[in-house]
This record gives structure tokens, C-alpha cells and sequence, in this order.
């Protein structure tokens, strides 16, 4: 079956491409894991051919307790620093990642089993944040003046604290995007970092660690702790003066359970089953081109990666067979090394999920245009990128998030209705609309109920633009990555007014009658002057 013509082609190895184990010395190893604390053992694994790529220590909850003591020591001393000295840091951290991006690739395909070139939208990602906090994070801590309760009588300035030791969850998926680049912020702002990623994906975000260190943030600022989610997760939420999740709904409404339960912040990046919806004048070679991005990069295996196509019944045969062809032709590699198009769905786990999605939709009706089975001559865990069409529910690809390379089409005569239908969901991530017109596609996107909304593109455009913020509605979560939102989370806004001359209280002779009628008026008279 995979040697059919209708099969998506290889892309061939280059001549003298890294392995694994030129890549994971135990050199590397030993630099990455010293102070990272355990009392065992544990291991990660390559979805490329499933070999070890190397033991990692394993922590027991008293040692996420330790982490948590040695974070939060280092990190008063942290908090005194100027701002502008702390976001230094991070300004020396974007050269040296673009600089060594070689390293990190290598590390992100070996542990995650994507595409070179879907592993560099990680390091474009880390380095837009890095500058961004860098540059910006100083001016979004800066005190601020505020109109005091009686103007010149009422100075009022808002601080903004740091939160401590933030306990933050990274997951597998970007394990250098939402590793170190939520975490970029979060030292800005002075808050030391306690972080349990993803066990095999660890060696990604301990290589950021480590240049981070490198590029002058205190060791002891970062700590990071490794084992299994139900035995650790739960010891850094709840130690945590601040947590930040990166998962799926239902261990985001855990996480939210547990915080608020101490009366904890958090701010949560969880599921997603998000829409792109093509009209019918859109340009239909640069809307498949999209497609093709926007469904398949990472394998789909990316939270704001389109899982849901709604296409204008006028264009939806031209369209798709643009789409589809071009699908077709995504080549499919595991080569350290630019060249392939699509990349390894991660564990078998994933491969089950979308083998059950896609089986069962076939079962109930719908039809495969492209894809739909597994690549073992590829590697173990490579499944097709895949059309469907006819899907309705109650298939589970309908409504669940697949988090793989799967994408149900679906036709429409009014963008009202294909509005409505995008938002019969109770996700609200991502959304795409491809249009000629700007002001029709901006009309249609300010009524979809997501957090981002790209016009003519898939995701890349709203997620990259680290000026604004990032994040979901609904079950897609609580909070915003990017942006003012994005540091400010990390911070406890402070208010110190000091007042002059005279008291908030009857005073030159008044009695309280005297002073209630003085301030009644000095009211009328500060929203006549349109005062706040």
C-alpha cells in the first residue's frame, strides 16, 4: 500500500547526515543534566526509530520541595536587579540561540520527530520573544502615574511585583517555544522559574537552560524538574506562586482546580479544533499553499494548527483540487537536515489517536482524498497528512481535537453559516479566513469566537506578532501568552498613593455634614471637567 503511486513521496537522507548519537554524547548529556535534581532515573526516546536517546535524572517530590527553596532564594536577589539588567539577559540569549540554532534543531527533530524546517518556526519563535521582552519588557513594568482620588491633593503610582516562583508545565509538542519562551517573561518581570517539561522532550528545554545560564541568568533561577505528570505536576502547582500550563482541557481544568484552591494565578494554553474558512474570492493556489501549512506543520501536532476546512461551495472543487494534490506531494523524511516537508507524529499514543479518528470516520461514511494510512517504511510513528470529506457527527474527528495531521472539509453557500458552524465549538484558539477583500475577511473575523484570527494565513502571522496577545476562549483556556498580558500575568499589581496637604476626611473646620456637601460638589465638578 505505501508503494501505490498515490503514496506521499520520501525525501531522500543527504550524504553524511548527523545520527542520534552524534548528536546526544553523553558529554552533552552530563552538561545538560548537572543540577537538575532526582533520586532516579528516567529516559527518553527518539519517535524517529524509537531508540534511547539518553537517561535523564528523576525527581521525587522532595525534590521539586528542594528546587522550589534554591528558586526561591535565588530569586529575591533576582528581583532587586535593575529591569533594564535582567532583560539584558535575554538580549544575549536571541544571539546565542540564532547563533547555535544547529544545536537545537537537532535536539527539537530527535525529540519530537518534526520537520527541520517546522523545528526552526520553534527558534523564530524564542528569538521574536526574547527580543521582544528584551526590548520591551522594562517599558511594560515602568511605574505608572494614575489620576489620584483628588487631583494634585492625591499622587498615585501602580508597581508591578513580581509573583515569587513561578511553577510552570511545559508540554511536548514546541518543547523549545513553550519551554524557555514562556519562561522569558517571567524572569523579566523578576520571578525565578521551577519547570516540569515533558520527560522526552527534556533535552530541548535543558539545552535552552543551559544557554540561557549562559547568557547571565543566576543557574539557580531556573530549576527544572523531570517525572511522570500525575506524580510531579501536581508538587509544582502546588508550590507555585504563579502557574503557567501548556496541555490539553483536561489537565488544564486540574491545574485551574489546584491554583484556585490557594487562591493562585494561572494562566493556561490548552486544546483546540480550529477553523479556516476559504470564500469565494479567495486566491485559491495561495489559500492550498496555506492549507498545507497551516493543517500539516508539526504533523498537526500543534495547538493552533487548522483541524476543521470550510470552503465556499463555488471554489470548494477547484479548491481542493489544488489542496489535495498538494497534499499528495508533502514528503515525508527523518533526516537532521532540511528537505522534508512533514516530520513523525511523536508517540504511539498520537499514532493511535489519529489511526482511530481516521478509521472511524471511513467506517461511517466519510471519504479519504488524500492520505489516510500509516508510513512504517518511513518510521514507526509516520502517518500520512489526510483529507476527509463527508465528515459529520457523530464521527470523533468532528468534534475531538485529533492532534495530527487529519483535516475534515466541509462546504458552504453563506459565510454567516460557515461563522456559526466554526464556532459550534466549545474550543476557541485559532482561526484562519482567506479573502480578496481585507474589510470582508476583518468583518467575518472580529464574529468568530477564537483568540487569534489570521487573515491569509494559518497561524504564523498572529502567533509570531509578539506585540500582541496570544491565547484561547472556552475549553482553549485562561489567560495570554505575548504582549502586555504576557508579562504583566507574572507580576502583582501594587498601588501607592500618598496623599498631601489635606486628609480623605472632614478637616479646615467642616463638620461631616460640611464635608459630605464639599465633596459632592468637588464630584460634579471633576466629571464636568470630564476628569477620571
Amino acid at each position: 500500500m505505501t508503494n501505490s503511486q498515490d503514496s506521499n513521496p520520501v525525501a531522500p537522507t543527504p550524504s553524511g547526515a548527523r545520527t542520534a548519537a552524534d548528536v546526544v554524547t553523553p558529554e552533552l548529556v552530563a552538561r545538560l543534566t548537572a543540577g537538575v535534581p532526582g533520586s532516579g532515573t528516567t529516559a527518553c526516546h527518539s519517535p524517529f526509530t524509537g531508540e534511547k536517546l539518553a537517561d535523564l535524572p528523576l525527581a521525587a517530590p522532595e525534590d521539586v520541595a528542594e528546587a522550589f527553596d534554591r528558586a526561591r532564594s535565588a530569586q529575591r536577589e533576582w528581583a532587586d536587579r535593575p529591569v533594564r539588567e535582567r532583560a539584558a539577559v535575554l538580549l544575549r540569549f536571541h544571539d546565542l540561540v540564532l547563533r547555535r540554532q544547529s544545536e537545537v534543531l537537532d535536539l527539537i527533530q530527535l525529540e519530537t520527530g518534526k520537520a527541520r524546517l517546522h523545528a526552526h518556526e520553534e527558534v523564530q519563535a524564542v528569538a521574536n520573544s526574547a527580543r521582544h521582552y528584551g526590548r520591551r519588557g522594562p517599558a511594560y513594568l515602568r511605574p505608572k502615574r494614575h489620576t489620584g482620588a483628588i487631583p494634585v491633593l492625591t499622587q498615585t503610582r501602580e508597581l508591578r511585583q513580581p509573583r515569587g516562583v513561578v511553577g510552570q508545565i511545559a508540554p511536548w509538542n514546541y518543547p523549545l517555544e513553550l519551554s524557555v519562551g514562556d519562561a522569558l517573561p517571567a524572569f523579566v518581570a523578576g520571578n525565578a522559574v521551577v519547570m516540569k517539561p515533558d520527560t522526552e522532550t527534556a533535552l530541548t528545554a535543558l539545552w535552552a537552560r543551559s544557554v540561557l545560564i549562559e547568557a547571565g541568568l543566576p543557574a539557580e533561577l531556573w530549576q527544572v524538574v523531570l517525572g511522570d505528570g500525575p506524580v510531579i505536576g501536581p508538587e509544582v502547582v502546588d508550590r507555585g506562586d504563579y502557574v503557567s500550563f501548556t496541555g490539553s482541557t483536561r489537565t488544564g481544568r486540574e491545574v485551574a482546580q489546584r491554583a484556585a484552591a490557594r487562591l493562585v494565578g494561572c494562566s493556561l494554553e490548552l486544546g483546540g479544533k480550529n477553523a479556516m474558512i476559504v470564500l469565494d474570492d479567495a486566491d485559491l493556489d495561495r489559500a492550498a499553499a496555506g492549507a498545507v501549512r497551516a493543517c500539516f506543520s508539526s504533523a498537526g501536532q500543534l495547538c493552533i494548527s487548522i483541524e476543521r476546512l470550510f470552503v465556499h461551495e463555488a471554489v470548494a472543487d477547484a479548491f481542493l483540487e489544488r489542496f489535495v494534490a498538494r497534499t499528495r506531494a508533502v514528503r515525508l523524511g527523518s533526516a537532521l537536515a532540511y528537505g522534508a516537508d512533514m516530520g513523525s507524529l511523536v508517540s504511539q499514543a498520537q499514532l493511535a489517536n489519529v489511526t482511530r479518528h481516521v478509521e472511524e470516520a471511513v467506517e461511517k461514511g466519510a471519504t479519504v482524498l488524500a492520505g489516510g494510512r500509516p508510513r512504517p517504511d518511513v518510521g514507526p510513528l509516520f502517518y500520512e497528512p489526510t483529507v476527509l470529506d463527508g465528515v459529520e457527527e457523530p464521527m470523533a474527528v468532528c468534534t475531538e481535537e485529533t492532534f495530527g495531521p487529519v483535516v475534515s472539509v466541509y462546504r458552504f453557500t453563506d459565510p454567516a453559516d460557515a461563522v456559526a458552524r466554526a464556532n459550534d465549538t466549545p474550543y476557541g484558539l485559532n482561526a484562519s479566513i482567506w479573502s480578496g477583500s481585507a474589510r470582508r475577511a476583518g468583518t467575518l473575523a472580529a464574529r468568530l469566537r477564537s483568540g487569534t484570527v489570521n487573515i491569509n494565513e494559518g497561524y504564523a502571522a498572529a502567533y509570531g506578532s509578539t506585540g500582541a496577545p496570544m491565547g484561547g476562549m472556552g475549553d482553549s483556556g485562561l489567560g495570554r501568552r505575548h504582549g502586555s498580558e504576557g508579562i504583566l500575568k507574572y507580576t502583582e499589581a501594587q498601588t501607592i498613593a500618598h496623599q498631601r496637604l489635606l486628609p480623605m476626611a472632614p478637616s479646615l473646620g467642616m463638620d461631616d455634614a460640611g464635608y459630605a456637601e464639599f465633596m459632592t460638589r468637588s464630584l460634579k465638578a471633576l466629571k464636568a471637567l470630564r476628569l477620571r
